[in-house]
C-alpha cells in the first residue's frame, strides 16, 4: 500500500488551529510518501450557524466567515490549486503569528500567494457563499455525518481528523500517515479518541 500513490484531500477552515496542524502534517507526509494532496475549504461558520454556542465560540464562528469566504472566492475564480499557498499564507499569520486582524492577514496573504487584492472583498459579502457551502457539504458527505474540521479523505474514505496537537515530522509523520491510511481502509473502524494536550502551532 505504501508504494501506491494515495489520493488525499484535506478539508479545512482557515481559522481552525486543528486543521492547520493537520495540514502541516500532510505537507510533511508529502515529502516521505507518494501522495496526491489537495486542499478544499469547508466552514465551521456554516456548520454552526444555527446552533446555540458559548459566547466565545459564537464570536469565533462569526469571525471565521471572512477567511473562509476569501478561500472560496479564490478557489472559484482561480482554481482550487491556489488554496495550498493561500492557506499557508493565511495560517502562518493566524496561527503561528497569532495575528487576529483579519483585514491585515487577508491582504498580506493574498499578496504572498500572488492573488488579486480584490479577493479580500469576499470576506464581507455572501457572494461566494454558495461555493463555500458546496465545499463544506462535500466534506460532510465524505464523512457521512456532520463533522468539524479537519476532514481528511484518503483514497475515497473520509473521516474527521486526525486531530493533532502538533505536526509530526520525518519518519514519525510517515508512520502516522500509514496508520491513518490503514484505519481508513477498514470498513469496521469507526472512532478512536483520547484526551488532548496543549497545542503547538509552530
Amino acid at each position: 500500500m505504501e508504494d501506491k500513490i494515495a489520493s488525499v484531500t484535506c478539508y479545512f477552515d482557515p481559522s481552525c488551529p486543528f486543521a492547520w496542524i493537520t495540514s502541516r502534517w500532510l505537507l510533511e507526509v508529502e515529502r516521505h510518501r507518494p501522495i496526491d494532496l489537495r486542499f478544499r475549504v469547508m466552514s465551521l461558520s456554516v456548520l454552526n450557524e444555527h446552533r446555540e454556542l458559548e459566547l466565545w465560540y459564537r464570536e469565533f464562528n462569526d469571525r471565521a466567515w471572512g477567511p473562509a469566504r476569501v478561500c472560496a472566492a479564490a478557489a472559484q475564480r482561480h482554481g482550487e490549486a491556489v488554496l495550498r499557498d493561500l492557506y499557508t499564507a493565511l495560517g502562518t499569520r493566524l496561527h503561528r503569528e497569532r495575528d487576529k486582524d483579519h483585514d491585515r492577514v487577508i491582504a498580506a496573504a493574498l499578496t504572498e500567494a500572488g492573488l488579486p487584492a480584490d479577493l479580500a472583498d469576499a470576506a464581507r459579502t455572501d457572494a461566494f457563499d454558495a461555493a463555500l457551502r458546496a465545499g463544506h457539504r462535500d466534506g460532510q458527505d465524505a464523512v457521512g455525518e456532520e463533522a468539524g474540521t479537519p476532514i481528511t479523505v484518503i483514497d475515497g474514505t473520509g473521516h474527521f481528523g486526525p486531530v493533532l496537537t502538533a505536526a509530526p515530522e520525518g519518519a514519525a509523520a510517515a508512520r502516522l500517515f500509514d496508520a491513518v491510511r490503514t484505519l481508513a481502509d477498514l470498513d469496521v473502524f469507526a472512532e478512536l479518541k483520547r484526551p488532548r494536550g496543549p497545542l503547538a502551532l509552530s
